[in-house]
């Protein structure tokens, strides 16, 4: 029986991972111009991290979670024992919360510090049922600011964030940008109260889903993908009128250094975060003109109380995440040409077995100055070779043969211009390298 990769999860081609590779490096190019610098966490973090940050009324962490424990606290478990909180592992469903338990731990903020700007890169997990723009293991590319609460900080990201978008070939006319603000602890919770109100009196028209949403998170509701939930929201009290004058001004000064960019953005009152930590601005850029449910490409916010949830100081954030599956697979959909894995720039062609081992050799040679280089590994004809040179996509070929050599010569072949000429073997790997560069 084959064995197949688990639904839900796939291999990475070499195709799609230079793609993700450079994906990765535009990153690393457009936010370092904002001042954000890499940073690496463990895949898998203790779950309390995901229950105090996230929030244990979200999705992702009551049905979505990848929880991982030890093979005897397993034992302890089907036997009916308690097994002790820390000794829980999850696979991480997001970026931001391992970004800011790293951040309190390591005092990436001290006092009077300024910001620290992070970006990461790298596989989450989510136990969904899988769909082409949703899988149980996908990457993610993401910021995270802590350190000011400022709006030019909220503003400064969405903009680099579309600027990304740009970099990676993303048209601006396909992408419509959302924005709303989540208020904060002055005025959310009696907010959330009159959303709760609202929805009890329409109960009878709400899923299950939303039902259980009103009593612990009734914000929640307005994520809900059923359509007559979507149209009984519509009527619901929205949060820009509820907002204290702190909330007003921040969501207020956002909008205008987003004018000040040059950027064209949508609000919309219905737009909340799926995750508990999110406080003020929100925002969202979809695939303009989409009907798919998933039409998110990424998103984010600000979070000013995270890093107390995960024991540190009060220190405000914001930050964002984008989906790379997303938006492969919207550019294939756009007709993006992704480019090729190359294994090989020159081949070493043989004419004969006399001069494997010289092929041999030379490869090293080109190898050790720099060059992707191959040869024949199979004792192939001299025209498989070059069949097999062009398969691999080789810009040059060196053609060994005995009398050649022993005259001290190389033929070497231009496969753009099928033009060769013979050069002395002691500049054969330089003539070479200039017609593959």
């Amino acid at each position: 029986m084959t064995i197949n990769a688990p639904e839900g999860t796939f291999d990475m081609l070499p195709d799609r991972k230079l793609f993700w590779e450079t994906f990765k490096e535009t990153a690393r190019k457009v936010f370092g111009r904002y001042g954000y610098l890499s940073i690496e966490t463990p895949v898998i973090e203790r779950t309390e991290l995901f229950v105090r940050g996230i929030g244990e009324a979200t999705d992702v962490v009551s049905k979505e979670m990848f929880t991982a424990i030890s093979g005897a606290n397993l034992e302890k478990l089907l036997a009916g024992e308690k097994v002790p909180a820390k000794s829980r592992l999850s696979l991480r469903p997001e970026g931001t919360a391992g970004v800011v338990r790293a951040v309190v731990q390591h005092d990436l903020v001290p006092q009077g510090a300024p910001p620290a700007k992070l970006m990461y890169a790298g596989q989450m997990f989510r136990a969904e049922r899988p769909q082409r723009d949703r899988q149980r293991e996908f990457n993610q590319v993401g910021i995270e600011c802590l350190g000011s609460e400022d709006p030019t900080i909220d503003a400064e990201a969405i903009v680099m964030l579309m600027r990304f978008f740009g970099e990676v070939g993303i048209p601006r006319e396909s992408m419509t940008l959302l924005v709303n603000s989540m208020g904060c602890d002055s005025c959310r919770p009696a907010y959330r109260d009159a959303v709760r109100g609202y929805m009890e009196e329409h109960v009878d028209e709400l899923c299950d889903t939303c039902r259980a949403r009103m009593e612990m998170n009734p914000l929640r509701a307005f994520d809900c993908k059923n359509p007559q939930c979507a149209e009984v929201m519509d009527g619901a009290p929205k949060m820009v009128d509820h907002l204290c004058e702190d909330c007003k001004d921040h969501y207020a000064n956002v909008l205008a250094l987003l004018k000040l960019a040059g950027l064209a953005y949508t609000e919309d009152p219905k737009l909340v975060r799926g995750l508990d930590y999110y406080t003020r601005t929100v925002f969202e850029v979809q695939v303009a003109g989409s009907d798919k449910a998933q039409n998110a490409i990424g998103g984010g916010g600000r979070y000013d109380k995270l890093a107390e949830e995960v024991g540190g100081r009060p220190t405000p954030g914001f930050g964002f995440a984008l989906g790379f599956e997303r938006c492969a697979n919207l550019l294939e959909d756009l007709g993006h040409v992704f480019p090729k894995a190359s294994a090989c720039k020159i081949f070493v062609a043989s004419v004969n077995d006399d001069v494997r081992n010289d092929a041999f050799v030379l490869t090293q040679i080109l190898r050790d100055a720099g060059a992707q280089a191959e040869c024949d590994h199979q004792g192939r004809s001299l025209k498989s070779q070059f069949k097999l040179a062009d398969k691999l996509g080789a810009r040059a070929v060196a053609i060994l043969g005995p009398d050649e050599l022993r005259d001290g010569f190389v033929r070497v072949r231009d496969m753009s211009s099928h033009e060769e000429r013979l050069v002395p073997q002691n500049d054969a790997a330089a003539a070479l390298m200039e017609i593959a560069s």
